[in-house]
């Protein structure tokens, strides 16, 4: 039997040597009698120096953006191996995230785990990686068998302030062409004033950027005295720095401690504060969250997808809305970061369920028409969301990426947005919570490639319903414009047709 072990490589002599020889600890299997030829062109990236017995997958130490994500003069080269009805192409991948739910997809693939400076295809990276890598100042450009998962401005949908600013923006600018997405109606507020409400884009709590909108939130807080509002900072995560108040005298006696010589740094911070939804539904008396995950692989045009099996997030303490609980954040707060700390804590499922045994339960005590709403209001939510981001995300062609959405229900069902997660947790503390991940992966890496496997930037990204897994399609702008236009095409010849008929 003859093997053939083909390297193409831009590089040659020295260069292409080395790089075969770093190929050789892969095929130690392959026969002795192999040939090897070096070609002038192609494929993906190889790494210059990797020992897969003692390779050290620790960050790079290397902070200079230039030297730090490999050469500009890159040569694309794929590791491709022929033999008798054989043909398997190798792609190198980095991860700043040592979680085995990627690593294990990864593997499964046979692609090889190379470092942040060495020549990648697919980089699993941490946000702040992503923005040093598109920073100006690294000069890095990334070729057409590149992906990285993350959009470059990715904090204008996962920042709070700026989601709420986006959301806002959006809805004047629909307001102001006229849409009838922007319809508002007169409501009577809990003070008995009347007011305003939009009736499709209602999906946010009334929202206040602090400093910068705190005479705003004091006028609207003195139409209702007696409301409960929940500050949260805007560059932080997993329940930190998260408050609740229900009175003016306790927002100014933060204000005046952040301003203190002792808490510098809390001065510099936005909070962004929020009506909070005191009338949440409950399950066994427990309030929760949903953590619903969303791939978006193009901004323009919009191409989004929404993962069925996402989760709902229990408190551990039943809800109670007394001011003495006010602080209790084990009643308050779904966060599993917050909840696992409790004494309460089950460790077996996590406080977690699933969605689909939610809509279950919804179906069995509300009904089927109104639970088919709710989700149908779930998907419109998300889709609009993503759309007052899409003017001004940056849509690289060599991104995608995956956001956590946390959303909560009142028992009205109607679902509000809480926050977007760029970078959702990927850590497993249940066996059906690591399941749900490592599909969630699998599933994500075959929507964002071609059929090959391959990453490919020219690929239009329209992806097969068999590669969507356990994804569903949200939106695709792209389709639906094609979908217009040969509809519209149908209707030109039916009438073509027609007036044949009557010449």
């Amino acid at each position: 039997m003859l093997w053939s072990v083909t390297l193409r490589a831009k590089s040659q002599g020295k260069t292409a040597r080395r790089l075969l020889g770093s190929l050789l600890w892969g095929f130690s299997y392959i026969s002795s009698n192999m040939r090897y030829t070096i070609l002038d062109h192609c494929l993906i990236n190889v790494p210059r120096q990797y020992n897969r017995m003692n390779y050290d997958t620790r960050k790079s130490t290397n902070t200079n953006p230039s030297t730090m994500y490999g050469s500009n003069q890159r040569s694309q080269c794929f590791c491709r191996i022929q033999g008798p009805g054989v043909e398997r192409t190798r792609v190198a991948y980095c991860t700043d995230l040592d979680k085995s739910v990627l690593v294990s997809n990864f593997e499964k693939r046979g692609w090889i785990q190379v470092g942040p400076d060495d020549e990648w295809n697919f980089y699993w990276a941490g946000t702040q990686t992503c923005r040093n890598l598109f920073s100006v100042d690294s000069g890095y450009r990334m070729n057409d068998n590149q992906m990285i998962n993350h959009f470059p401005n990715h904090y204008e949908l996962s920042r709070k302030d700026l989601l709420v600013k986006n959301i806002k923006r959006y809805r004047k600018e629909l307001e102001r062409d006229g849409s009838p997405l922007a319809e508002k109606v007169e409501v009577t507020l809990p003070n008995g004033q009347p007011g305003t409400r939009y009736v499709h884009l209602d999906f946010i709590p009334v929202t206040f950027v602090l400093p910068a909108d705190y005479n705003m939130f004091v006028e609207e807080y003195r139409k209702s005295p007696q409301s409960t509002w929940i500050m949260k900072p805007c560059g932080k995560s997993q329940g930190a720095g998260i408050f609740l108040i229900n009175k003016l005298s306790k927002l100014k006696k933060w204000s005046r401690e952040a301003k203190a010589p002792f808490h510098p740094q809390l001065s510099k911070e936005s909070y962004v504060i929020s009506r909070y939804i005191d009338n949440p539904l409950l399950i066994g008396g427990k309030k929760f969250d949903l953590r619903l995950y969303v791939l978006v692989t193009s901004f323009r045009p919009l191409k989004a997808y929404l993962f069925k099996l996402g989760f709902c997030r229990f408190c551990t303490v039943k809800y109670d809305t007394s001011v003495t609980e006010l602080d209790n954040m084990y009643v308050h707060l779904t966060n599993v970061s917050v909840q696992k700390h409790g004494g309460e804590y089950n460790s077996l499922h996590g406080g977690k369920m699933s969605v689909q045994n939610l809509r279950l339960y919804l179906e069995g005590t509300r009904g089927k028409p109104v639970t088919d709403k709710l989700f149908s209001a779930i998907q419109w939510l998300i889709v609009h969301s993503l759309k007052a981001v899409t003017p001004v995300m940056a849509n690289d062609r060599h991104c995608f990426e995956c956001y956590g959405y946390d959303i909560i229900i009142d028992n009205y069902l109607k679902p509000w947005l809480v926050e977007v997660n760029a970078s959702p947790s990927l850590t497993s503390t249940t066996v059906n919570d690591r399941i749900l991940k490592y599909k969630l992966i699998d599933n994500i890496i075959s929507v964002v490639l071609p059929t090959d496997g391959i990453p490919d930037v020219r690929w239009n990204k329209i992806t097969s319903q068999e590669a969507l897994g356990n994804f569903e399609l949200l939106i695709d702008e792209e389709l639906a414009a094609q979908e217009e236009v040969t509809t519209q095409g149908n209707l030109n010849v039916n009438r073509l047709k027609s007036h044949s008929r009557w010449k």
